[in-house]
């Protein structure tokens, strides 16, 4: 079941974007770098870890490093629930 950015933001989930650097078996002296980016729940990561575990098993370049950051879009005391609207001519 595919959940809503706003609803995976108001349980708790924030952007996280990663940096992978790797290097390609042919090419063992060039530093290459792929970004990734999803929302994830913080302290555990369980995507991006899932996303490395996938890219050990599946990807030829072999990781030298993964820089990431995580920021919470949203959190409950800064969400409300407006009930009207009014439109002014």
């Amino acid at each position: 079941m595919d959940r809503s950015e706003t609803e995976m933001m108001l349980k708790g989930y924030g952007l996280t974007t990663a940096e992978f650097f790797y290097r390609m078996p042919d090419y063992k002296n060039v530093l290459n770098s792929f970004v990734w980016q999803d929302y994830d729940l913080a302290p555990d990561h369980p995507n991006l870890f899932g996303f490395i575990e996938f890219w050990q098993e599946s990807i030829e370049g072999q990781l030298h490093s993964v820089r990431f950051s995580h920021r919470r879009m949203l959190s409950s005391g800064q969400w409300r629930n407006v009930v009207g609207e009014f439109t002014i001519h």
